[in-house]
């Protein structure tokens, strides 16, 4: 209703509207089953798009935050030097007139510039050429001379004594045309001396003047916004490439265990026999320069870890560094030595550019002590508090009046919808789904558009219930200001500010579709028919497990300090369910997905992906075989993926058609009854179902396939029936329907049976995959590992907030689905903000108390009773009100 017919008609109608040269360029819209709609707006949809996102978008692209800070770099930052740290400069013909008529009329002043010989030609060669150019004096040892009396005398000369007299003047600020004369001369001085000129102000000074940009013998280039850009080649860092990070030698993995010393064997590719000659080597020459080899390496301040790394060539000490090189030469010839290589190898965060993908010199470029390298890396609400006590001059002022103004606004809206720990430059890509939406909302409210028709997807996911008060405010502003706001929901805060609810169901697929209630959120309390209603008033409820369960094995976290974690301790218990809570931004997926998941397939001989900070990680006493990341991300994106398939149970309906008696006499195999490879699909439109027809700047046209009538098969196949239905029938069957029509095939019941357990009993069995939801498709996997009914006992689940886009009734089955996994011995590990499910766990590891800087503590270890007994806790606030 939301997205297909109220979204698809406020964008047709808006896109029709424009003339046909423009439309060609757009997004080809379809007209919606509907029959009429009244009073549309022009509409804009904010739908959660998990994975789909460009990799070198970051939150502050998408929000043009970044591209306004370029701006303000590029117009009033200034550079400074890196060695000396002083502020880098270049004249000007302005600056230099500016100088000189600051001292007293009837000064008199000579400008010279220092001659340059080319390599080609003889000094004689050099002032024949300053002749012809109409300079007619040199300076040599602080006397004038004549070139032509040089010329004719063949005097020698010390070539770097030589300058070139441009101009003589008197100084006399009332002249007219004095001014002109002396720009023109200073001009023709930084010409002919590239860049560089001298004025002498006779018997007071002599000053060097340079049109150059440069300090410290350093030519620096100057702020441009290219200069600025990780996606142009000019401002790109040139180690990485502009990606932030790239395969190399990781400090976790030569390192393990940092409270080892040097001399207690903490460099771990040393401890081989075959590279021992290393570690002895380091031991002997760090004492020339008493070098704390019995100090653990996590307590070396950075220059003895520098030392570790790098080395130090007075004393002959031959860091780990060092070391690689010259495995890595060694590589080239050896299989062993390429192999011991790729141990120690992993995704690290450039050294170069920091992450930020930017040029280093890029970082020279600063506003009030501050680089763009600095900003970006620093929360959302620390940027914010930045550029409200930002101290500018008169003139920068002026400048930036508008540029700040855009800056402040787009930063106070992400606060506005709970995403002030984030940072500018975080990957868009490792947002999940709410965010991703809530950065589209604060740029929604950016824009200030009015009379539109906005369609919110959820925007209370991945929201802790104490940010969702934020989140109604904004959706409060965005409707003041003129809008239409319909917002798809499940949470009940915002449901009890809404202007109009309207309830859809009564249950899902084909046993939903109608409207079971229209009105105000106090009549919905009143309605039985509905299971909102019913769930919100109570009368229905997801139940508190009568007992919790008991653990004594966990997997154990030391030290770790990724992003915003302050160096924790963590136990995550084994063979129970968990439950991660806390703030948004609080540091929940940092420690999952970062630390955990990444640790845990390292253990069980999996290349990780980048691997957060930590010390170690101790699985007490069990050994886990398997890791499982159970995310929202879409199981496929063909036409042809399906429920069906991927729970593989269409191999076991095959066969059943394939044994059917006119099968047999056909000689049909079960691959036949398979739309995916010729043999029993229909060929002129290979199994699709519909042929599409491209029509330039009009929606690209579906036409019904006419030899097969959209049934993807033969017109033979189909005469093939199973309890008087066809293949093509079987998967226009819903989950619910499939499971009562195949009661008798327990093959085929077993691999259905889960998708009814988790909730997904209303989906078609060839229901393409690309039309999943993120939650559905996250309940999809979980019904397929409740299917395999392996052996769990050491496999470890995580879930990443699997109550996205579930009603009441639905996270009811799914905390039985979960169950159902603990009960086979698995270990199942869930973040989420949803308090139903928080009052479920086994265990709370609640992390905060706030987000960004003032998160990434663990505030709380235990069970759900003993959690609501704390006074200030967010979590327990809101577990209170569920648990009474």
């Amino acid at each position: 209703l939301a997205f297909d017919t109220l979204f698809a008609e406020g964008q047709r109608k808006y896109v029709e509207s424009l003339n046909s040269y423009i439309r060609q360029f757009l997004g080809r819209l379809e007209k919606p089953d509907v029959d009429y709609i009244k009073g549309i707006s022009p509409a804009i949809a904010i739908e959660q798009k998990v994975g789909s996102v460009n990799p070198n978008s970051t939150v502050g692209t998408i929000t043009e935050i970044y591209e306004y800070m370029k701006m303000l770099f590029t117009r009033v930052g200034e550079t400074f030097s890196p060695l000396s740290g002083e502020k880098v400069t270049r004249d000007t013909v302005t600056s230099v007139v500016d100088w000189i008529y600051n001292f007293p009329d009837g000064e008199k002043v000579i400008i010279t510039y220092v001659l340059k010989k080319k390599e080609e030609r003889t000094l004689s060669d050099e002032l024949r050429i300053l002749l012809g150019k109409g300079f007619t004096r040199i300076v040599i040892n602080r006397e004038l001379v004549s070139i032509e009396d040089v010329l004719e005398k063949d005097v020698h000369l010390v070539e770097n004594t030589i300058e070139v007299l441009v101009d003589r003047i008197s100084i006399a600020k009332n002249e007219e045309g004095g001014i002109f004369q002396v720009s023109d001369s200073i001009q023709t001085a930084f010409y002919e001396g590239e860049g560089r000129c001298f004025v002498e102000v006779f018997g007071i000074v002599k000053k060097e003047f340079s049109d150059i940009f440069e300090r410290d013998g350093i030519v620096f280039e100057e702020p441009s916004l290219n200069f600025f850009s990780f996606n142009n080649p000019y401002g790109v860092c040139k180690k990485c490439d502009g990606k932030g990070s790239f395969i190399g030698i990781d400090e976790n993995l030569v390192i393990p265990n940092k409270n080892l010393s040097i001399s207690g064997s903490a460099v771990e590719p040393w401890n081989k026999d075959k590279h021992k000659k290393w570690f002895s080597s380091f031991l002997k020459n760090a004492l020339n320069v008493q070098f704390p080899l019995m100090t653990p390496y996590n307590k070396l301040t950075k220059p003895e870890k520098k030392i570790v790394w790098e080395g130090d060539q007075k004393s002959g000490i031959e860091g780990v560094d060092s070391f690689f090189k010259e495995l890595e030469k060694d590589a080239y010839y050896s299989s062993y030595d390429r192999a011991f290589l790729i141990k120690y190898k992993n995704k690290i965060i450039c050294p170069d550019c920091k992450g930020s993908r930017l040029r280093r010199d890029a970082g020279y470029v600063k506003i009030n002590g501050k680089s763009l390298i600095d900003l970006c890396m620093i929360s959302i609400d620390s940027l914010s508090a930045f550029f409200d006590t930002l101290v500018l001059s008169e003139y920068e002022k002026k400048v930036s009046h508008r540029i700040l103004i855009e800056i402040k606004q787009r930063l106070q809206y992400l606060r506005y919808v709970g995403l002030g720990y984030l940072t500018i430059q975080r990957s868009a890509n490792t947002l999940s789904g709410g965010e991703l939406q809530r950065i589209k909302l604060s740029t929604a409210l950016g824009s200030a558009l009015v009379g539109s028709l906005y369609v919110l997807d959820e925007p209370s996911i991945g929201l802790h219930p104490k940010d969702t008060v934020n989140l109604v405010q904004v959706l409060k502003k965005l409707r003041d200001i003129g809008n239409t706001v319909v917002v798809v929901e499940h949470e009940e805060e915002i449901m009890k500010v809404a202007d109009v609810i309207i309830d859809i169901g009564p249950y899902a697929g084909n046993l939903g579709g109608n409207i079971v209630f229209h009105g105000v959120w106090e009549d919905l309390l009143q309605e039985n028919k509905s299971h909102t209603g019913r769930f919100l008033s109570g009368k229905d409820s997801i139940e508190i497990p009568k007992k919790r369960r008991k653990w004594d094995s966990s997997v154990n976290i030391y030290n770790a300090f990724e992003n915003n974690l302050k160096n924790i301790n963590v136990k995550i218990p084994l063979h129970i369910m968990t439950v991660i809570t806390g703030v948004s931004g609080s540091g929940k997926s940092t420690l999952v997905k970062q630390i955990l998941k990444p640790a845990l397939e390292k253990n069980i001989g999996k290349t990780p992906d980048l691997m957060g900070k930590f010390d170690r990680m101790v699985i007490n006493p069990h050994k886990l075989l398997h890791v499982e990341m159970v995310d929202q991300n879409s199981i496929g994106v063909s036409s042809r993926s399906n429920p069906v398939s991927y729970m593989e149970a269409y191999d076991p309906i095959r066969v059943i058609f394939a044994d059917q008696p006119l099968s047999k006499e056909k000689n049909f195999y079960p691959g036949m009854f398979s739309f995916n490879v010729p043999g029993g699909r229909c060929e002129t439109c290979m199994g699709e179902g519909f042929i599409k027809i491209e029509m330039q700047f009009m929606a690209d046209v579906k036409i019904t396939c006419e030899e097969c009538n959209g049934k993807r098969f033969k017109e033979e196949i189909l005469e093939v029936t199973h309890k008087e239905k066809n293949i093509y029938e079987v998967l226009n069957m819903t989950v619910d329907e499939a499971i009562e029509y195949f009661a008798d095939k327990k093959n085929v019941l077993a691999k259905l049976k889960p998708l009814q357990d988790v909730g997904l009993g209303y989906v078609r069995l060839g229901q393409p995959s690309s039309t999943l939801s993120g939650g559905e498709a996250q309940r999809l996997k979980l019904a397929y590992f409740i299917t395999e009914k392996k052996d769990y006992e050491n496999t470890f689940f995580i879930f990443d907030e699997p109550t996205t886009g579930l009603h009441f009734h639905d996270i009811k089955k799914l905390m039985k689905a979960l169950n159902i996994l603990v009960d086979m011995g698995s270990t199942v590990l869930i973040i989420e903000h949803n308090v139903e499910v928080i009052k479920c766990a086994d265990w709370i590891i609640d992390l905060g108390p706030e987000a960004g800087e003032k998160g990434g503590k663990i505030c709380f270890e235990g069970t759900p009773e003993n959690m609501i007994l704390l006074d200030n806790n967010h979590t327990a606030h809101f577990l209170k009100q569920k648990l009474f």
